[in-house]
């Protein structure tokens, strides 16, 4: 009996070399593309300081000179907590050494019963170097508005000159509905504006913005966070922009959120309380 011989069929490598290879391609290009958007930038920093030791976080700094450069006619400001540590106020001036920096936030409560360690002190330490200041409280969905919007009465004291109370809301809430939190949120907002006599701005991420406050919130101006690497362009419903989280300042230790406004110096003063 003739024995039957069974030929295996050799497996074409062939399409799995060539979406590796599309694959590789496609980053590369991706990286010269976004090499010679950034080229500017990079040159700058990696030319002008090539003494500092490269960081990890180069194109993340390139980014920022790339955006403030980009708005030379905007106002260029930051937050801080206590997260940055102690501040030498006297120091922190601008970023890069180029673009002057107006205006501060500060947070001054959290929750319903919790007050920045450092609120008092970069109160203190901003208002002496004439930054325009401004306070919030960041909000905890699950406690009690009321509680929270006496809280930040009884930390902060508004003056004129002084930005408008702020509310920044991030998290979701885990024991009640969208709905439950929104009336909280306004029941915040509310009261904040019964002591102060102005109308409160709303900080939240852009995602946030978008899905749950746009609409339903459209009488308040907003302070809004995208750090999108991709994303460059200041939004016209956006009062403020906070676009990084990553500056680094002369005179604080730690990385620091960098904010632009929608408007020149003199727009900056409108928007502050009048009296």
């Amino acid at each position: 009996m003739q024995k039957r011989v069974v030929v295996k069929k050799r497996k074409n490598k062939q399409p799995v070399f060539w979406k590796k290879t599309v694959f590789y391609l496609l980053i590369f290009i991706s990286l010269l593309l976004t090499t010679y958007h950034y080229r500017e930038a990079l040159l700058y920093y990696f030319s002008f300081k090539t003494y500092k030791k490269i960081r990890e976080d180069k194109i993340a700094q390139a980014r920022i000179y790339q955006i403030l450069n980009k708005y030379p006619d905007k106002v260029v400001g930051i937050d801080v907590s206590h997260y940055q540590g102690k501040i030498d106020w006297s120091e922190v001036k601008m970023v890069d050494k180029i673009f002057p920096i107006k205006f501060v936030f500060i947070r001054a409560s959290v929750g319903n019963d919790k007050v920045d360690e450092r609120f008092v002190e970069n109160w203190s330490g901003a208002k002496k170097q004439k930054f325009i200041c401004g306070a919030y409280h960041y909000y905890r969905p699950n406690e009690n508005s009321v509680t929270q919007a006496k809280l930040f009465i009884k930390t902060v004291k508004l003056q004129k000159g002084d930005f408008p109370p702020v509310l920044d809301i991030e998290k979701l809430p885990k024991e009640q509905s969208i709905d439950s939190l929104k009336i909280g949120l306004k029941r915040w907002l509310k009261l904040v504006d019964a002591h102060y006599k102005v109308k409160p701005i709303i900080y939240t991420s852009e995602r946030y913005y978008n899905d749950f406050l746009k609409d339903e919130f459209r009488n308040y101006t907003f302070w809004v966070a995208n750090y999108n690497f991709f994303t460059e362009n200041l939004k016209d419903d956006w009062l403020f922009w906070q676009f990084t989280e990553k500056g680094q300042i002369k005179g604080i230790n730690e990385k620091v959120d960098i904010n632009i406004f929608n408007g020149s110096v003199k727009m900056l003063t409108y928007i502050t309380i009048a009296n």
